[in-house]
């Protein structure tokens, strides 16, 4: 490695951070080698300002290029900074009086593809020049968290005298009185991470905000609005303020250039829209100066994200010109910069040990253009272990972000919302506040050891030479034994829901704010779900450990710590069982008195709910499709209502007691449909006692072509309306129309509380590709698969989804030959013309989602067309 020749005076802060010597010149160059011969001519001393906040002085030739010299100076890939429209000391009128800031240029998507840790120190300091200058904007909790690391990289391990001290003398975010607090909480759990590890986490966090590398450039559109323009590693982007409003992928431009003030993007016409759109977008910048630097500045990232190879030059015109010379080039073959047609004395993305190129190195994007988001996973997924306890592991990591985030719904956003509201007792307070904190705290906690061990084991920190980290199964024992614990509020949690419910129905206040709370983005499930996730969350535990335990042999060094933790979690579920099914039946029951109307009090004591689906009744008017609901005590059925709600109108009521069934093959219908419901009846009437009648129903299983004539012209959401309200991750639409009721209507399925149950005990989190049926790129985002449903994420840090797609009624398969999917573990969900690939990381991660998303929607096959009609006779 090079370290280059410091005129300062005094040696660089980066280089005592990795424990490097004074340098007394050239200090780390191998035997037999040299620092660059310097041109002739002229010597000048330039300043520069380095992302630690020293100066370095460099004595350039006029002719020569200094980044080259100050790229020597670092131990670092030197394509990931540059000086800004700095190329030749021609362009610096007065030297001596000029100090430039050595910054970084190209921000990467995934920090992970940078090799050497001293270029990720050198990242880390770039973000905290942008905290510090309110740069890059964040919310709270993210910004107390991002000075947390910085601060445990600087000081070390927490203390809380020194920590305080060092927050008061040291300012890294405009607003850090204010965040005093949270960021000494945040570093209390940093114990044991050296800087390495905390420049990691850093940028991991950072890397997802979405003013990460964001240089903002003032503009305005044809109508005068002030705007502002940006260009990262995708494309162009569009601001107002600190708001994103506006992305242009480079699949989507066809061309960028500049006149006088205006900056043009053309478009690339959409082959998928029949009506003329407009192809080019016009903005005014403040001068032509400032429109041609900015224009630079996007030819060099598409050039260092996009291009393949070096264009051609165009030949020289032998009288006149016409437009900029400037162009920025990369040769992968040859491995150099070019600017202006000039080669740099570096090679690219190769460090002077010889070791391969950075993956950061090779494009980004195809050629159609779409974001290459599945090489970069190739990439990881071949650096990282192969190891199936090792995706386990990762599971319960993926896991727990979700399960955490699901705990802040109410910690964190219900507290804020409703639990100060006068209209909340002190007592209800207490009893739900009181009882979750402990448990959000804890897992806190436990995430952070899965996150440092899965560190430890992917080779991102060097803890992993100290010791054997391939394993997670003592990490879990030493946890549960923790949870078991917290038993007594695990237990309290039924008591706070069943209390919640009762103060709801005395205070028309409080239940319009738990109302209002629901409808939120955060609130992306029923409120009372949230309720059930800590007993949900140690069936997950068992399963992880279940399949931990059938991987190990018995002479694993994890086996004893997971069959141990195994033991320990089995019994707790054991334990916390019977609580858990009666929560899940009220909960249910609450969450259906939502979707009701015309009954007085569904949520009665020993009402256990069985069965809901969409089936046709036989009516004087002929079969007219109805939503059912069976109890062990009542079947009713509902029309939907025609109100802003959407809810469904009770139109009848069928006491089970004394009721049998028949069956007969007389109309057209669903058998599969049919045959749970005859199972469920029966057993429902089982319960309720069976007894001789006169009066009948007759039902019959429902598809799209069974409704009449009124129904049809009363029901006009279509499964379009209902799958574009949700699955695009443009539009929204209030989440209380998309319940699991509504998607059974409209999908003509029905779901079981034992599905239910089935569903939420097997939620899935991590990250996916998404691709739609007639798209080339893959989109990565998070996912997460609960409720029959998966929610799409841009990040496991995000507060809210963006968008969700209901499963039932789907069906999953691997696609054919024919449907040209090239990829590994790529499966297939499909409803009628509906169709999305996903495509998971491993063989493991393909396994559990297909499995457990195939699991859950078999269940519900609605697939056989046989006929068939069940009578009930009362």
């Amino acid at each position: 490695m090079l370290l280059g020749v410091s005129q300062g005076s005094r040696p660089s802060v980066a280089g005592q951070r990795l424990g490097a010597p004074e340098s007394m010149g050239i200090s780390t160059l191998e035997p037999g080698q040299r620092p660059p011969t310097m041109p002739p001519g002229r010597q000048v001393s330039i300043r520069v300002q380095m992302l630690d906040d020293t100066q370095e002085v460099f004595e350039v030739s006029v002719r020569h290029y200094l980044l080259s010299v100050v790229f020597i100076f670092f131990i670092l890939l030197h394509w990931t900074l540059d000086i800004y429209c700095i190329p030749t000391l021609k362009q610096i009128r007065r030297p001596k009086n000029t100090i430039l800031r050595f910054v970084v240029k190209f921000f990467p998507p995934d920090h992970s593809q940078l090799l050497e840790e001293l270029t990720r120190y050198l990242f880390a300091l770039q973000i905290k020049h942008d905290l510090a200058c309110g740069r890059l904007t964040c919310n709270e909790s993210s910004a107390a968290l991002l000075v947390s690391h910085i601060v445990q990289s600087e000081i070390g391990d927490f203390d809380e005298v020194q920590c305080k001290q060092h927050l008061l003398n040291n300012k890294y975010i405009p607003e850090q009185d204010a965040l005093m607090d949270k960021i000494i909480e945040y570093h209390r759990k940093h114990v044991g991470q050296t800087p390495a590890e905390s420049d990691y986490q850093l940028l991991e966090i950072a890397r997802r905000l979405e003013m990460y590398g964001v240089r903002l450039y003032p503009a305005k559109d044809r109508e005068g609005t002030k705007l502002s323009l940006a260009v990262a590693h995708s494309g162009v982007l569009v601001f107002q303020g600190h708001t994103k409003i506006n992305a242009f992928n480079w699949s989507k431009v066809r061309k960028l250039s500049f006149k006088r003030k205006r900056f043009l993007i053309k478009l690339r016409p959409d082959l998928n829209v029949s009506a003329p759109l407009i192809d080019t977008l016009e903005f005014m910048m403040g001068s032509r100066d400032c429109c041609k630097v900015f224009w630079k500045i996007c030819v060099e990232y598409h050039a260092f994200f996009r291009l393949f190879e070096e264009p051609k030059p165009k030949p020289k015109p032998v009288l006149f010109t016409r437009g900029s010379s400037f162009r920025f080039s990369e040769s992968p073959s040859a491995g150099q910069v070019m600017v202006n047609g000039q080669k740099q004395s570096l090679s690219l993305g190769q460090s002077p040990d010889r070791r391969q190129p950075s993956p950061l190195t090779s494009p980004l994007l195809t050629d159609a253009g779409f974001v290459r988001t599945d090489d970069e996973d190739e990439v990881r997924r071949k650096r990282f272990p192969t190891d199936k306890a090792y995706f386990i592991a990762k599971e319960l990591l993926t896991t727990e972000r979700t399960y955490l985030k699901d705990l802040e719904v109410i910690t964190v956003s219900f507290q804020k919302s409703v639990g100060k509201d006068e209209a909340m007792p002190d007592s209800l307070r207490n009893l739900i506040f009181a009882n979750f904190e402990p448990v959000y705290k804890f897992h806190e906690t436990f995430l952070n050891d899965v996150e440092q061990r899965l560190a430890q084991w992917e080779g991102r920190s060097n803890a992993h030479i100290k010791g054997d980290y391939q394993r997670v199964g003592d990490v879990m024992l030493k946890n549960i034994q923790g949870l078991k614990l917290l038993t007594a509020h695990l237990q309290k949690h039924s008591e706070a829901l069943l209390e919640l419910e009762r103060t709801c129905r005395s205070s028309r206040r409080l239940e319009g704010l738990c109302r209002d709370f629901e409808l939120q983005k955060v609130c992306y499930l029923p409120l009372n779900i949230f309720f059930l996730r800590p007993l949900h969350r140690l069936m997950h535990y068992k399963q992880i450990l279940e399949r931990l335990c059938k991987h190990y042999p018995p002479t694993h060094d994890d086996f004893r710590a997971s069959r141990a933790a195994l033991a320990d979690i089995s019994e707790m579920v054991v334990q916390l069982h019977g609580t858990l099914i009666k929560m899940e039946n009220f909960q249910k029951l609450l969450e259906l008195k939502k979707d009701l109307t015309g009954v007085e009090d569904l949520a009665i004591p020993g009402r256990e709910f069985i069965r809901l689906g969409c089936l046709s009744k036989l009516s004087g008017k002929g079969l007219q499709q109805r939503m059912f609901f069976l109890f062990n005590d009542v079947l009713m059925y509902t029309s939907r209502g025609m109100t802003a709600s959407n809810q469904f109108k009770v139109n009848g009521q069928l006491p089970l007691y004394g009721m049998t069934v028949a069956s007969s093959q007389c109309l057209r219908s669903s058998a599969s449909e049919m045959e749970k419901w005859v199972e469920d009846i029966k057993m429902a009437i089982e319960l309720a006692d069976k007894c001789n009648g006169s009066s009948a129903e007759i039902l019959s299983s429902s598809f799209t072509d069974s409704k009449s004539p009124e129904e049809s012209s009363a029901d006009q959401e279509s499964e379009d309306d209902l799958s574009a309200s949700r699955t695009s991750l443009e539009r929204q639409t209030p989440h209380r129309g998309n319940t699991t009721v509504h998607v059974c209507w409209h999908r003509n399925t029905s779901v079981s509380m034992v599905d239910f149950s089935v569903a939420l005990e097997n939620q899935l989190s991590g990250n996916l590709l998404r691709k739609f049926k007639n798209s080339n790129g893959w989109q990565k985002l998070w996912v997460v698969f609960t409720n029959f449903s998966l929610f799409f994420y841009k990040t496991h840090q995000d507060e809210f989804p963006l968008a969700s797609l209901p499963l039932l009624g789907y069906s999953i398969t691997v696609p054919s030959e024919s449907e040209n999917i090239h990829k590994d573990y790529v499966f297939k969900l499909h409803f009628k013309s509906h169709v999305y690939y996903f495509r998971s990381e491993s063989e493991y991660s393909f396994e559990r989602y297909s499995t457990n998303t195939n699991l859950i929607l078999f269940r519900m096959d609605s697939t056989a067309n046989n006929p068939s009609v069940v009578v009930l006779v009362t």
